[in-house]
């Protein structure tokens, strides 16, 4: 595994170009984002797609998948989004929010058999530099571990996966508590996960 090492949120210029060469090289990475750390790929490489789902042990046509954007407009290209989640778009993120939406036809193999998608646009700026720089989004999955420790703490984080993904951005501590997911595919937006991202104030 490769480390790239983070003070803050964001990646440096040259840090975000090595990355996006790995990446569109298939490359498999982990990252932090503004709930727990991730295992990231390109959303659009069925190679890298592939190593995901096997090092998650994820089924990706019985899971529904997530993909991070830099912003509503590309989340726009990839999910059906209507008026009301718009607006929520717009109201929650960036944020520790996943939006279940309706799938659009431009997802790459690995979703097809999927009729819905997760959207997230976290308030994480390295996530959303490398989606922008990427030109479309990347997939998202949080990572596994069995202790605490081991969800938090980035040079644990770096042990446990060292011999099994390709590149890590090494940042601030991670937490342990995902993302609040909005079902956002049907006429009325259901909670379906309380999490990170608080939902009293959400006129749903």
């Amino acid at each position: 595994m490769r480390i790239l090492k983070i003070w803050g949120e964001e990646l440096s210029e040259r840090q975000v170009q090595e990355t996006i060469r790995e990446l569109k090289d298939g490359m498999t990475l982990i990252a932090p984002t503004d709930t727990l750390y991730a295992i990231m790929c390109d959303a659009l490489s069925p190679k890298a797609i592939e190593a995901v789902c096997r090092l998650k042990s994820i089924n990706p046509e019985k899971t529904n998948l997530s993909i991070i954007c830099s912003d509503i407009s590309m989340a726009a290209e990839y999910a059906m989004i209507n008026n009301a989640t718009f607006k929520l778009l717009k109201e929650l993120t960036p944020g520790p929010y996943t939006f279940i939406c309706k799938a659009a036809h431009s997802l790459p193999a690995a979703f097809k058999r999927r009729k819905m998608v997760g959207i997230r646009i976290p308030n994480f700026t390295a996530d959303r530099q490398l989606a922008q720089a990427l030109g479309h989004p990347l997939l998202t999955t949080s990572i596994k571990y069995a202790d605490s420790d081991y969800g938090i703490n980035p040079e644990l984080i770096e042990e446990a996966y060292n011999d099994r993904v390709d590149l890590m951005i090494q940042g601030p501590d991670g937490g342990l508590e995902p993302s609040t997911i909005l079902d956002c595919s049907g006429n009325e937006i259901i909670v379906e996960r309380e999490g990170a991202g608080p939902i009293d104030s959400l006129d749903l």
